[in-house]
């Protein structure tokens, strides 16, 4: 997953603790095919719960509990992605909300307001409305939910939905209202008062290591020693965890302890601190430099935002001194968006509204071939940064790109980068743009060895994030802006 962090991708999901339905016999294609559908329409006739009228709403009895357990396991026997998408689909689609009650209680709300009857009677009518909005599906989340491993159950089978969405194995606004449905379940489950805020040292349990080891989405860690560079003296590592998954980490947030705002990832991941011993004057920033989720089913859970927000106040206990805080983030995206506009201007008959015209020379002269055309090629890869004389040239160019890149692309009115739109909603301004600032394989290809800092003003971030979300407006630093005003003074866009 994307678009959450820096790096708030989902990399490991964690092992569902149900026993899966022994395999039944292999059938012929479409005796198969045929008797999978019929057992999947039973399992949810007798699985998922019938609304009680409304009036019995609180006197219905639960679904025992063996009727829940069952879809668990008939679910867990589903070895195949196509195969779990059509059951839920089935149940997006079959137990949803009942549209003619909607319609019924709908009408009767609009009648009595009419009529202006006394509240009482207006309330009553539209918390029937209310009522009649839930869909029946919910019932089943509710009750699995209660269940031993039921929770983490149903984070697995949202990341399976929205893995069956992005294939395309099901569609419809009956499956996305279903998600949305599942998503809002978890964010109440998931909220931050039934998180468990944990740091990792180097002393903590091997096994809490290789989970968050492996969990790392943004700079992948390479060996034992690695990881205890990011744990150890000027590093902290934390992360959540929620009381359905004691010690199971669900997002996790590396921070860097340094004298200044990194500009420079390689000097974080790479090279060993000043000393063994952390001297507290030495520290003046607190660099964010990885995030991670590792559940795909809790993508769009404000979980990424709830942790910077604790880890800040757990940092400020530890270092009272400490006022400076601020991502070192990468820039996905960039290099792709990038080639697709030197596609389009390669296409038009090598028309060129990137570049300035001595630009334009000088990447000529130092490639031997036109720049459009030439950087379509390069870009590609990584083997341009082993030219100084051309990393010198694209730095002004790519650097106000990248600016408006981050500044000026948007997705409905916001950021279209994804780890802008995440810090920009947080409350942090667009404060720095960093050259060869990544400049490992993924850095170089992703970004053009671009990285962003998104600098959080503690006292400013409230404000700041209201404006971003109510009106879109973007809180940049004068380095950002001046290279936005240069972008729109060279490009034609």
């Amino acid at each position: 997953m994307r678009g959450l962090g820096p790096g708030l991708t989902a990399r490991r999901l964690l092992p569902l603790r149900f026993t899966p339905r022994p395999p039944g016999p292999r059938l012929a294609s479409g005796q198969a095919t045929g008797a999978l559908e019929r057992a999947m329409d039973e399992l949810l006739r007798r699985a998922v719960p019938p609304t009680p009228a409304y009036e019995l709403r609180e006197k219905t009895p639960a679904p025992a509990e063996g009727q829940c357990a069952d879809f668990v396991s008939f679910y867990g026997g589903l070895a195949e992605t196509a195969e779990r998408a059509e059951l839920l689909g089935r149940l997006a689609r079959g137990f949803g909300v009942d549209h003619g009650q909607v319609a019924e209680q709908s009408a009767g709300v609009l009648q009595l307001r009419q009529q202006q009857r006394e509240a009482a009677v207006l309330l009553q009518a539209e918390d029937r409305l209310r009522y009649a909005l839930v869909p029946r599906y919910r019932g089943l989340f509710h009750h699995i939910s209660k269940l031993d491993g039921g929770v983490r159950f149903l984070v697995q089978l949202r990341a399976d939905l929205l893995e069956a969405q992005a294939l395309k194995l099901v569609e419809g606004p009956d499956v996305r209202e279903m998600n949305g449905v599942l998503k809002g379940m978890l964010s109440e489950w998931f909220s931050s008062g039934f998180l468990n805020l944990e740091r990792v040292t180097w002393h903590s349990p091997c096994e809490v290591l290789q989970k968050i080891s492996e969990a790392e989405a943004v700079h992948p860690v390479k060996n034992w020693m690695d990881m205890k560079r990011r744990v150890g003296p000027y590093r902290r590592c934390y992360f959540f965890s929620h009381c359905s998954t004691p010690g199971e980490p669900l997002v996790v947030l590396h921070v860097a302890l340094t004298g200044d705002i990194s500009s420079n990832i390689q000097a974080i991941v790479k090279e060993c601190p000043p000393s063994e011993t952390e001297e507290k004057n030495r520290i003046a920033a607190a660099i964010f430099y990885s995030i991670s989720l590792t559940q795909q089913g809790l993508q769009g859970v404000e979980l990424g935002t709830f942790l910077i927000k604790r880890v800040v106040k757990e940092l400020q206990r530890e270092f009272p001194h400490l006022g400076v805080f601020s991502s070192l983030s990468p820039i996905p995206g960039f290099t792709k968006w990038l080639l697709g506009l030197l596609n389009s201007q390669v296409k038009d008959h090598g028309r060129n509204e990137l570049f300035t015209d001595s630009e334009c020379k000088e990447i000529s002269e130092i490639t031997g071939g036109p720049t459009n055309e030439t950087l379509k090629l390069l870009l590609g890869s990584s083997e341009w940064v082993q030219s100084e004389t051309l990393v010198r040239a694209l730095q002004t160019p790519l650097m106000r790109l990248c600016a408006w890149y981050l500044y000026g692309e948007k997705h409905r009115g916001y950021a279209l980068n994804p780890v802008a739109n995440f810090h920009l909603q947080n409350g942090a301004v667009l404060w720095r743009i960093n050259w060869m600032a990544d400049v490992s394989l993924k850095g170089i290809t992703g970004s053009c060895g671009l990285m962003a800092n998104y600098r959080y003003f503690l006292e400013e971030t409230g404000p700041n994030s209201t404006s971003y979300l109510s009106s879109k407006n973007i809180k940049a630093s004068e380095q950002v802006l001046s290279l936005v005003a240069q972008f729109q003074k060279n490009s034609k866009l």
